[in-house]
């Protein structure tokens, strides 16, 4: 071989990241030559990592991280999986106590790249697949913006789909494992492989030059000025280099030093920090946004780990996944299925079955043609969700080192795998988890989402979905400089939030955020900015949506053993100007902002009952009664000490500054269904309020509704008016079902519509009864279709609406008397005898 500059050259190992064909290949290679040096593409600043790859603690997948340090979001990854070539490189150095070095261009000149770059996508290098490149991608604070490709990435040549197109596959990765996954077990010459995939490497770059990899030649230039000073310190022929195929040809080049040099001049810097991550299979596939060439990381692994009968050993993975999730496969279905894939792969031309061939004998053979199991085959074992572990004595941050610790001490053991946890508050483990995961996600660290909770739907129990993601750890990079623990980052971010948020609506959310988090330290300063904020906004539609969460924050209390008096008063005074501000609000609205505005009715309306169910602390006792907290503190002095509550008292607003909120509420309620110039949702939804809390009677909504829906009313705000009453979602469909006046009221005012109006309300009562159960919208059609007293109502009278009432058909009911007197029998003597009436419940 000749060297960069001539003379004996270097070991050009050219490889396909994570190809597992090439892992095995790089390690043959490597036994045969005996390098003095190995040479690894990736960021030279990680060199003082590379031992860690000996602990026996440490288990890939795992990734280099690097960010800047003054702005950790900026960051890149290269992953490294057991199949990964690298990786296979390096622990074949660190096992043979042989030097092994990072030569591909330092992260504190690509991190400064992607600070320049608009468009801010990956750090992945520049290329994926056989022709090289670090695999790390530098993440945004959005993900998926991040994995956005540029309009110079459309127009980059993928070595490996030139290839398979050239040979006539249209799958690259058919062509890879028929070429060099399948191509036999490795017996001859070691360097053979490396040699043909130099050749047409070389042979596609004379075609296409870097292939719209611009950066390439910087990275390539650095990577011959550290290969030329290997030389000079270990000799010519002692130093292997492990790359990307694409770029041995490059570094095969006669290229003198000067140039390189000059190719490296006035590169961007920044500062940088590296350590060990873990990663997943899944983030080693391409669909995850953190692409590595490979679209089935489960399998190569598979391939790599299982080098004698991959097929048989691949089924009987399939089949122990399958039985574990109840499917019933038996022995003679993997052998079946073995024997499928045996001939597919001959009829197709392949040396061996591939990945096409046993998914196709698996949905055949173990799934009945389904591919809903096989998707989850797809997901568990094709892409797979495996997780790396990295030494204690990797280098971290000071946030993460008390993150993990954390984490040991409450046994929350990070997991690729999505896990449902179920907490239980009133326990002090659990509540430190619970506490945990709702600080870390203030922080902006969500390992855990909360989940509706199936068992119980008391505040003192927690459903929360658990999955670890290997970008997380940037995200606690980030998070960094806000503390050097838990407690501390996330009281200061909380406080920082507080002072910088846009909206009430915000400060409450916050305000309800800290309380889960037990951030004791943070809450005076939020509860201020809160206090400064509602006093100041005026309005209504804002105090509207800041009061709910402001409540549910009351509920927590007592299981959590949190002082809510602060927020109490806040609570209280926000829903005294809600009142105050509601009914001019809802004055001369259009549909849309109606709507809007009935929502935060709704929204108030289930503030203002939470806040009445809210527990206070009675001042003589101590133990909790029921009451409103916005209701004041008990008169004690005006009772004396010892003085027993008069029965019931605790259930009346006690009197005080807040006494009697509920009470006001419905007062204001009262006011918005009485109003004309009221948007019609607006005042249906207040009758209806009032109705569900007992505070209208029945017949009065039937008036209230009969007033409403008469021909005076414009059609459109009738239909409003119905849909704030019945919609919505409120139930209205049952309400509808079991008063059968009010179903009544609706039929007549629809059969009253003229023709050229019924077109403008059609569209808002089709919203308004779609919304209903299947079942609530059948009972309701069959209602109709039956007309008068063809079934009881919750609600019946003597007179009722025509179509609906309770009157009775004497003719029909006649014609059954002959078949009762059958089933009866004769009435006997001295019986007094027995009127026909009598039978049907006539005159009774």
């Amino acid at each position: 071989m000749t060297d960069v500059e001539g003379g004996a050259g270097p070991l050009l190992l050219g490889v396909r990241h994570h190809g597992p064909g090439s892992a095995r290949a790089v390690r043959a290679a490597l036994a045969a030559a005996r390098p003095a040096v190995v040479l690894i593409e990736g960021p030279p600043e990680a060199d003082a990592l590379i031992p860690l790859a000996a602990d026996e603690d440490m288990r890939p997948p795992v990734a280099l991280l690097a960010h800047a340090v003054d702005e950790p979001g900026r960051s890149a990854f290269w992953p490294l999986a057991e199949f990964s070539p690298e990786w296979v490189a390096i622990r074949w150095a660190v096992e043979h106590g042989v030097p092994a070095r990072f030569i591909d261009l330092p992260a504190t000149h690509t991190l400064a790249w992607e600070k320049e770059d608009e468009a801010g996508h990956g750090g992945e290098g520049e290329d994926e697949g056989p022709e090289g490149g670090s695999e790390g991608r530098t993440p945004e604070a959005d993900a998926d913006t991040a994995r956005e490709a540029t309009p110079d990435a459309e127009v980059r040549v993928d070595p490996l789909a030139v290839l398979a197109r050239t040979g006539g596959y249209d799958d690259p990765e058919r062509w890879w494992e028929d070429v060099v996954e399948h191509r036999g077990t490795g017996e001859g010459d070691a360097f053979a492989p490396f040699e043909v995939l130099e050749e047409a490497m070389g042979a596609l770059r004379e075609v296409y030059g870097t292939g719209g990899h611009d950066r390439d030649p910087v990275r390539e230039a650095y990577m011959r000025l550290q290969v030329r000073a290997a030389q000079r310190e270990f000799g010519d022929a002692a130093v292997a280099v492990v790359c990307g195929a694409w770029h041995v040809p490059a570094l095969r080049q006669r290229v003198g030093v000067g140039a390189d040099r000059a190719l490296l001049k006035g590169l961007p810097k920044v500062k940088v920090d590296v350590t060990w991550v873990p990663w997943t299979h899944r983030r080693l596939a391409r669909a995850s946004g953190y692409g590595a060439g490979i679209d089935s990381p489960g399998w190569y692994g598979h391939l790599f780990g299982a080098r004698d009968r991959p097929v048989e050993r691949w089924m009987t993975k399939v089949a122990g996944l399958l039985r574990d999730e109840d499917r019933m496969v038996s022995s003679a279905h993997v052998i079946e299925a073995v024997r499928l894939a045996e001939t597919l792969g001959a009829m197709r031309g392949r040396p061996l079955p591939g990945l096409t061939e046993t998914t196709d004998a698996v949905r055949a053979v173990m799934c009945e043609g389904s591919d809903v199991p096989l998707a989850l085959v797809r997901d568990r074992l094709v892409v797979g969700d495996v997780l790396g572990e990295v030494p204690e004595s990797a280098p971290a941050v000071p946030l993460q080192r008390d993150l993990t610790r954390l984490q040991r001490r409450l046994r929350l053991k990070p997991e690729a795998l999505e896990r449902e946890l179920e907490l239980d508050l009133r326990k002090d483990t659990d509540a430190e988890r619970s506490r945990l995961l709702h600080r870390l996600r203030l922080l902006g660290v969500r390992w855990g989402e909360p989940a509706a909770s199936r068992g119980s739907t008391g505040t003192f129990r927690e459903t929360w979905r658990l999955r670890w993601e290997p970008e997380l750890a940037v995200r606690i990079a980030e998070a960094g400089v806000w503390g050097t623990t838990v407690l501390s980052a996330a009281t200061a971010k909380a406080e920082a939030d507080a002072v910088g948020a846009g909206a009430l609506a915000d400060v409450t959310a916050l305000a309800e955020r800290c309380l889960l988090a037990e951030l004791s330290d943070a809450l005076p300063v939020v509860m201020r900015v809160l206090a400064d904020r509602a006093a100041l906004d005026a309005d209504v539609g804002h105090l509207a949506q800041a009061l709910p969460a402001l409540v549910r924050s009351l509920r927590y209390g007592d299981v959590r053993g949190t002082d809510t008096g602060a927020l109490t008063e806040v609570a209280a005074g926000l829903a005294e100007r809600v009142f105050v501000g509601l009914p001019p609000a809802c004055a001369a609205l259009d549909t849309e902002a109606a709507e809007e505005m009935r929502r935060h009715v709704d929204a108030v309306h289930g503030a203002v009952g939470l806040l009445g169910e809210t527990a206070r602390p009675d001042p003589v006792s101590g133990t909790p009664v029921s009451g409103t907290p916005a209701s004041g503190p008990v008169d004690t002095e005006a009772r004396g000490p010892g003085v027993a509550e008069p029965s019931g008292a605790a259930d009346r607003p006690a009197p005080g500054r807040h006494g009697g909120l509920r009470r006001r509420w419905h007062s204001v309620l009262r006011v918005l269904s009485g109003r004309d110039s009221v948007a019609g949702v607006v005042r249906g939804r207040a009758v209806r309020l009032l109705l569900d809390d007992g505070e209208l009677a029945q017949d009065e909504a039937a008036v209230l509704m009969g007033h409403v829906l008469s021909p005076g009313t414009a059609p459109g705000d009738a239909a409003a008016w119905i849909e704030g009453f019945v919609g919505g979602g409120s139930g209205g469909g049952m309400l509808l079902v079991h008063d059968e006046r009010l179903l009544g009221l609706v039929d007549a005012w629809l059969t009253r519509v003229p023709a050229e109006a019924f077109t403008d309300v059609l569209p808002l009562l089709r919203r308004t009864f779609s919304a209903y159960e299947p079942g609530v919208r059948r009972t309701l059609g069959e209602l109709v279709r039956r007309g008068p007293g063809q079934r009881g109502s919750a609600v019946t009278g003597a007179a009722g609406m025509p179509g609906f009432a309770p009157d009775l058909d004497v003719r029909r009911a006649d014609a059954v008397l002959p078949v009762l007197r059958l089933l009866l029998g004769p009435a006997e003597a001295g019986e007094g005898g027995v009127d026909d009436n009598n039978l049907v419940g006539v005159g009774t």
